[in-house]
């Protein structure tokens, strides 16, 4: 379970002699549960990466509090990197290397037994479709290949927590399908699955619950059903929409 309360992220920009600040995000709160796939839904720049990178360790929140699995991402930061899976896009690939040995390599990261490497390696590369390509190099893959293998490092060491940044972003209509297939599967499992998406198919079709995130605030909560109903719509990019042109006023 992911559970965020009040969160604040300011980020300090120092050029030329002064100082500015950007109010990342503004104090937000939403919880992901077990089971369930959680979608945030914005544009870029909305604080959907910002979040996420707080979630997962790699930047430290202004203020506010975040919870993983009931573990402080501040007073437990490497018991939470431990238990998450964490996609993003900044993921640099060496392309000198294959799918299959940076799999090995990122579970032994993960402290692995090679056993349990080898086992997880295949039900991945089975789930992912990884078979053809899985001892080629990494820049001879295509960039559906490499996402897929950047899915499949990221979740070697099997984690109750999958955090994913923009997952679809710049597949093809197959390989995407497979990814989000591949995140169903997993919440149906008992995982708990937080993924950042501008891309309002994504959110309709595989989220259980929807936070629209504009300009570093959550303007509405809840399931597709809810947020529509709310709004006196039948479309969630009706919702969408609205709440962009209000920001641009």
């Amino acid at each position: 379970m992911i559970e965020i309360h009040d969160l604040k992220k300011v980020f300090e920009n120092k050029k030329k002699g002064t100082v500015s600040y950007k109010e990342a995000l503004k104090g937000i709160s939403f919880m992901c549960k077990p089971g369930e796939i959680f979608g945030l839904l914005g544009p870029n720049g909305a604080g959907k990466t910002t979040t996420l990178r707080c979630i997962s360790t790699l930047i430290k929140p202004t203020s506010g509090s975040i919870l993983v699995n009931g573990y402080d991402s501040l007073k437990d930061d490497r018991k939470v990197r431990s238990i998450i899976g964490f996609l993003t896009s900044d993921m640099k690939l060496d392309g000198f290397f294959s799918p299959d040995y940076m799999m090995d390599y990122f579970g032994r990261l993960n402290k692995m037994a090679p056993e349990d490497i080898a086992e997880r390696k295949e039900v991945l590369i089975k789930e992912l479709h990884m078979e053809e390509f899985r001892h080629k190099k990494i820049d001879k893959l295509s960039t559906g290949m490499k996402q897929k293998t950047s899915i499949a490092i990221s979740l070697i060491h099997n984690p109750d927590v999958i955090i994913f940044d923009e997952p679809t972003n710049g597949l093809d209509v197959v390989t995407a399908r497979n990814v989000t297939d591949f995140l169903k599967k997993y919440a149906k499992e008992g995982k708990t699955v937080l993924i950042s998406t501008h891309i309002m198919g994504v959110a309709e079709q595989i989220c259980d619950k929807i936070g629209i995130l504009i300009e570093g605030l959550i303007k509405e909560l809840g399931t597709l059903e809810e947020i529509v109903k709310r709004n006196s719509t039948d479309n969630l990019e009706d919702v969408f929409f609205r709440y962009l042109e209000v920001q641009d006023v």
